[in-house]
C-alpha cells in the first residue's frame, strides 16, 4: 500500500478530510520554503503538493504566478524541489507527497530520469496539470515502474467520456478542480462542486482531494460534507506567506486552523 493509500484510508477510519499544503520549491527562498514544509508538519499537515517553478504556468492565476516568477528568479529548478521532498522525508518517512509540474520541465529532464530521481528521494506520485491522460503514457508508465502514481485532474467541465477514462487509470486519487477557472484564493466554492464531486464519485472510488480555490476553514468544511477525501491549500497559503513579516509562524497558525476544520466537520 503507497504512502497516499495508507494517509487515504487512515483518514477514513477517522472520518477526517486531509489537510495537502501546497509547498513551492523555493519560496521565498530556499531555507524558508524548507522551514514552511516543517511547519506544515508541525500543523498536522497529511500530505504534500511541491511545486516545481515554471515560466508559463498556465492553470495558475496572480498569485501562484508571482511564486513561480520569484522562485525561478532566485535559482530555483527541478533539483530544488526534490530537495524539499528529502527535508520532509527526513523528518517524516510516511508522509505522502506529490510533485506539481507543468510538463516541459520534467520533458527536458526525461521521463525515464525523473521517474527515477522521485523515488530516489521518496517522492510518491506527480501532478502535471498540463498533461492530459491522453498523451500521459510514457510519463505514467515511467513512474509506474518506480511505485509512483500519475494524479489525474478533473473539473466542472469534464464530460463523462473524460471521468471514465481518468476512473480507469486506477489512481492514489483525483485532483478535483473545485472551480471554472485558474488557481487563486476565492471567497465562496462554486455552488456547483457537490454535484461534480457526486459525478465522480459515481464513476470512481478512488479518493477525491479538491483544490482551486479553497481558502478558509469553510471551505474545508463544506468541501468535507460534500465528500472530499481531502483538500489542497495553495495560492491562501502564499497569500498568508507573502503578506507575514513572520511568514513560518503566520502559516503555521493558518494551517492549524485548517486541520481543525477537516477535523471537526459535523455530520
Amino acid at each position: 500500500m503507497s504512502r497516499f493509500q495508507s494517509t487515504f484510508a487512515r483518514l477514513r477510519n477517522e472520518g477526517t478530510c486531509g489537510l495537502f499544503p501546497y509547498v513551492m520549491a523555493g519560496f521565498p527562498d530556499v531555507p524558508t520554503s524548507h522551514a514552511l514544509a516543517v511547519a506544515a508538519l508541525e500543523a498536522g499537515a497529511d500530505g504534500f503538493e511541491i511545486g516545481v517553478p515554471f515560466s508559463d504556468p498556465l492553470a495558475d492565476g496572480a498569485t501562484m504566478q508571482r511564486l513561480n516568477a520569484h522562485a525561478l528568479a532566485g535559482g530555483a529548478s527541478i533539483e530544488t524541489a526534490l530537495d524539499l521532498v528529502r527535508v520532509i522525508r527526513q523528518r517524516s518517512p510516511e508522509t505522502p507527497v506529490a510533485v506539481m509540474s507543468y510538463y516541459n520541465p520534467l520533458r527536458q529532464h526525461g521521463d525515464q530520469r525523473i521517474a527515477a530521481d522521485l523515488a530516489a528521494v521518496g517522492a510518491d506520485a506527480a501532478i502535471v496539470p498540463d498533461l492530459p491522460p491522453e498523451e500521459s503514457p510514457d510519463l505514467h508508465a515511467a513512474l509506474k515502474r518506480h511505485g509512483l502514481d500519475l494524479v489525474p485532474f478533473l473539473a466542472p467541465t469534464s464530460p463523462a467520456a473524460r471521468i471514465r477514462a481518468v476512473a480507469g487509470l486506477d489512481p492514489s486519487f483525483i485532483y478535483c478542480v473545485a472551480l471554472v477557472g485558474v488557481t487563486g484564493a476565492r471567497q465562496d466554492l462554486a455552488a456547483e462542486l457537490g454535484e461534480f464531486l457526486g459525478n465522480v464519485r459515481a464513476a470512481t472510488p478512488a479518493p477525491l482531494v479538491v483544490g482551486f480555490g479553497i481558502s478558509s476553514a469553510d471551505h474545508v468544511r463544506r468541501a468535507a460534507r460534500l465528500g472530499a477525501a481531502g483538500v489542497i491549500v495553495a495560492s491562501a497559503l502564499a497569500d498568508v506567506v507573502e503578506q507575514s513579516s513572520d511568514p513560518v509562524s503566520a502559516a503555521r497558525a493558518y494551517l492549524v486552523e485548517l486541520k481543525h476544520a477537516a477535523t471537526a466537520v459535523a455530520p
